[in-house]
């Protein structure tokens, strides 16, 4: 069985289930805080979620599979945070910047964590692209959120902006795995993103 069946089964499954995949979640947010990448490994997680290890494979195939999902779930409730919330900027590249900086701010404070769920989604390959895509989905909202000040009504989201938000968010991933690895610090970092994200945005 792959996560993708479990993740699926998991949103119309019961309490437990959902209590279960939480649990696992928040183990694993734990021990990356506390060790960075090399820290989760997939006995530990089990140990401190109280989960058999055979129950942790089948919703996560891999360690890499887990740190992703970890990821995700970041992201989605970063999206949940901005929800009906205004965003301060006079314009969308004012607005996304300060979201993404916001963010930034967040996880460069835990780097041990962030390392641990960066470098994961480097190493991340085919297996992983469901995954990946919910990662991909949770940073469109977000960056479409900022870019109209808000949460936007369903039909003023075009696709022209879900086009520029991805290509945002694939640049600030980009940028995040710049700082994770050392080669650009926290300022050569939101320099670059405050750089490309007026150029694609040219406001």
């Amino acid at each position: 069985m792959t996560s993708t069946n479990v993740s699926a089964s998991d949103e119309l499954g019961s309490s437990a289930q959902r209590e279960r995949r939480k649990r696992i979640l928040d183990a694993t947010y734990e021990l990356a805080k506390s060790g960075g990448f090399d820290a989760v490994q997939m006995r530990a997680v089990a140990e401190q979620a109280d989960v058999a290890l055979g129950t942790l494979y089948r919703y996560f195939p891999s360690k890499i599979h887990l740190l992703v999902s970890a990821l995700g779930r970041q992201f989605d409730e970063a999206a949940v945070r901005l929800h009906d919330r205004e965003i301060p900027g006079d314009t969308p590249a004012e607005r996304v910047l300060y979201v993404l900086k916001r963010m930034a701010r967040g996880m460069q404070g835990d780097p041990k964590l962030t390392e641990a769920l960066t470098r994961a989604f480097m190493f991340a390959d085919s297996s992983v692209a469901n995954e990946i895509h919910v990662v991909g989905m949770a940073m469109t909202s977000i960056v479409t959120h900022a870019m109209h000040g808000g949460v936007p009504a369903e039909d003023a989201v075009t696709d022209e902006d879900i086009a520029i938000a991805r290509v945002i968010g694939d640049v600030w991933l980009s940028a995040l795995v710049a700082w994770v690895t050392g080669r650009s610090t926290a300022a050569e970092t939101a320099s670059h993103m405050e750089t490309a994200v007026h150029l694609i945005l040219r406001d």
